[in-house]
């Protein structure tokens, strides 16, 4: 029998609670105390260093049950975990240059992101914000959208573009702490179904980090991919992928469970013995289980994304475990869509917990 961090007591609190988070704009502060009294933020922390030292597949299966209960919390926590396990990563293959990283975790930090930006549509391997060379480290400018966990990082992942020398341009990427000057969070977070990620815009004018902050100095393109940037996309992308599976499998099972209440003053039963209803339903499930196996195997192909730099396998792994992502958020869109209409009415209530997870759906446009 499989052992997991995360108690069923704990998922189901986090479950009761999602609706009122969402409902009324706030960061899910009470699931993130649970998860930290767990160590379920250590997740990814190598157990020498205090750590649980999950693998990158047992993370998966936890985000995946966090996600069937609360999608904005499993993404919002998925961004820390992310930072410390490409650090563990790296660890474990005899790089400490981040194992501070997980000394601050271990100490009760918490890591985000600022990455996304409008007009850059080759995130992590290209960038529209700015990294300036000065003396000591660097400065950044940009304005960056979705910075999951603004009201409670402590230590925040950027990049930008070194171009003093025009014709050996760097992307730089580098982490600096919340006490910063030269940054600032702007709130325009607002979006249905997951506003407990609390994703505000960060805009930088020049924010500082010293050199020993710096985790990455390389050429653009995939060709500049070095284990780091190779970590980072092979653990993120089989990551989301199951975020998106335990939230098809949520709004799959809601579904279930409405639409066999669900009346019509044409039938002697409920719509559950409709023909074209149990048509929808067969639809949508057989596609969700051609997702299930798909996001199983992604972390074994995101495991060998990490270890392909200086190979030319790179490219074919990189696009493997990023189908796998792509495959679960372009099915979920209109696979929760059909849920939705099938059970009507019902959902669109604000005391009903679907309406938060179709709000979710709307992940895939990130």
């Amino acid at each position: 029998m499989t052992e997991f961090v995360l108690s069923d007591e704990i998922l189901d609190r986090c479950g009761k609670r999602a609706p009122e988070y969402d409902r009324e704009n706030r960061f899910p502060f009470k699931d993130l105390d649970d998860l930290r009294d767990a160590k379920y933020l250590l997740s990814a922390v190598p157990k020498e260093l205090g750590g649980l030292g999950l693998t990158l597949a047992q993370i998966c299966q936890e985000q995946r049950r966090l996600a069937y209960r609360s999608a904005p919390t499993a993404l919002a926590v998925n961004m820390h975990l992310l930072a410390t396990g490409i650090a563990g990563e790296l660890w474990h293959r005899g790089d400490q240059s981040q194992a501070w990283m997980l000394e601050e975790a271990v100490r009760g930090a918490i890591f985000a992101y600022g990455y996304s930006e409008s007009g850059n549509d080759l995130e992590v391997i290209h960038s529209a914000s700015r990294a300036e060379r000065v003396e000591g480290g660097y400065r950044f400018y940009g304005h960056r959208h979705f910075g999951t966990l603004s009201p409670v990082w402590d230590w925040l992942n950027t990049y930008g573009i070194d171009t003093s020398d025009p014709d050996d341009p760097k992307i730089v990427h580098a982490v600096f702490q919340r006490d910063t000057a030269g940054y600032r969070i702007v709130e325009t977070w607002d979006t249905l179904g997951m506003r407990a990620t609390q994703s505000h815009d960060t805009i930088l004018e020049g924010a500082f980090v010293p050199d020993r902050h710096v985790l990455s100095v390389r050429s653009p393109g995939f060709a500049g991919a070095d284990q780091f940037v190779l970590a980072l996309f092979g653990r993120f992308e089989p990551s989301i992928a199951n975020i998106y599976i335990g939230l098809a499998e949520r709004a799959r099972d809601l579904a279930i469970e409405r639409i066999k209440k669900k009346n019509s003053v044409a039938m002697t039963r409920s719509m559950a013995y409709h023909p074209e209803v149990q048509h929808t339903f067969a639809e949508m499930i057989i596609e969700l289980e051609g997702m299930i196996p798909h996001a199983d195997l992604s972390p074994r192909i995101g495991q060998m994304v990490s270890i392909t730099a200086g190979c030319g396998r790179r490219s074919w792994s990189r696009s493997n475990t990023g189908a796998s992502k792509v495959h679960s958020e372009s099915s979920i869109w209109p696979w929760t869509c059909q849920a939705v209409a099938a059970c009507s009415g019902e959902t669109n209530s604000n005391a009903s917990t679907a309406m938060p997870a179709v709000g979710a759906s709307i992940l895939r446009i990130r």
